[in-house]
């Protein structure tokens, strides 16, 4: 029987390194976004190092009277977000060694964006971040499959529609992932590790791990995948 390993978690607005590791470190990798958008969480935002500390990015979504909407359900509120978000973008990192090699593949991508759904926004960027770190795996929507009611059915469910021999999931999911079903199925767990990260040089310190992938990205340029665990490095990729 041939292995395949997939991961399944739902959309983050840029999100930090870790993120795209699970993602390079899967055959196929599923956005659950038909599951409950929740506010106050990394659906929607993310956080970014400036000179005056940790400034959190959020894309403004509408949510009044919307609590039990799905994440690809929920629609931005207004039209101006990425043009605002850019603009703080240049100002935080303007100064960092490797910015003026993406400022344009960045700025494309954050003006050429009027999707509506935060979803497809999600989406666009985690694939256009791969394409920067050469990360080929697959992506496709849990919204594709008809699936069953139960946090573990449905994820032991698209594990098996899709053929999967390894389930590989963060950590926070041993709270109540119900690994019996999965041992049933003769599927095997395993847990993602997001300890022993290498530090790099930011431009403003103290150092802080749990930021966006840009903060990588512009601060490191092509040696970004040496600061992950998952080195995408068999191939050139858009780094450089």
């Amino acid at each position: 029987m041939n292995q395949k390993k997939i991961a399944i978690l739902q959309s983050n607005y840029i999100p930090w390194k870790g993120y795209f590791d699970l993602i390079s470190s899967v055959d196929e990798f599923i956005l659950y976004d038909d599951m409950q958008y929740t506010r106050r969480d990394w659906r929607n935002r993310n956080r970014i190092k400036t000179a005056n500390g940790i400034l959190w990015l959020s894309i403004p979504v509408q949510v009044k009277g919307k609590y039990f909407q799905s994440i690809r359900d929920t629609k931005v509120s207004t039209s101006d977000w990425n043009k605002k978000h850019w603009q703080t973008i240049v100002h935080s990192y303007s100064k960092a060694p490797y910015f003026a090699d993406y400022k344009e593949f960045f700025e494309n991508l954050y003006l050429s964006t009027t999707e509506e759904y935060l979803s497809e926004i999600n989406t666009k960027f985690i694939i256009a971040i791969n394409k920067l770190l050469n990360i080929k795996t697959p992506i496709r929507s849990s919204s594709e499959f008809d699936l069953a009611e139960g946090k573990s059915e449905r994820l032991l469910e698209l594990c098996k529609k899709l053929n999967a021999t390894t389930y590989l999931s963060g950590p926070a999911a041993r709270d109540y992932l119900d690994q019996a079903l999965f041992a049933n199925e003769k599927i095997d767990i395993e847990w993602m590790d997001y300890s022993g990260y290498s530090e790099y040089k930011q431009l403003f310190p103290p150092f802080d791990h749990a930021v966006s992938i840009i903060d990588l990205l512009f601060n490191c340029g092509p040696h970004a995948p040496g600061f992950m665990k998952q080195a995408i490095q068999n191939e050139p990729s858009l780094l450089g």
